[in-house]
């Protein structure tokens, strides 16, 4: 898995799933950077490496854990809801 950190990200979209979690990063043109398909396991290693940005995520049960865990890494968090 590539660096989010070597990325020049300015969105990052997560789907959030009972097993594999689906990113999708694109740049502020928009354009896309980098998708991957992440193990649970693997999401707090890809956004400790990445640098704080807009991340979009789905309202389920778990994405005040995810919240949580990505505001301890830094990354700005909102809840629109």
């Amino acid at each position: 898995m590539s660096r989010c950190a070597d990325m020049i990200a300015s969105t990052i979209g997560v789907d959030l799933a009972k097993h594999n979690i689906q990113v999708h990063v694109v740049d502020a043109g928009g354009s896309v950077v980098k998708t991957a398909a992440l193990w649970r396991t693997e999401m707090i290693k890809f956004f400790r490496n990445a640098k704080p940005c807009l991340v979009g995520m789905e309202a389920c049960s778990t994405a005040h854990h995810w919240g949580r865990e990505l505001l301890k890494l830094g990354q700005p968090i909102t809840d629109d809801g």
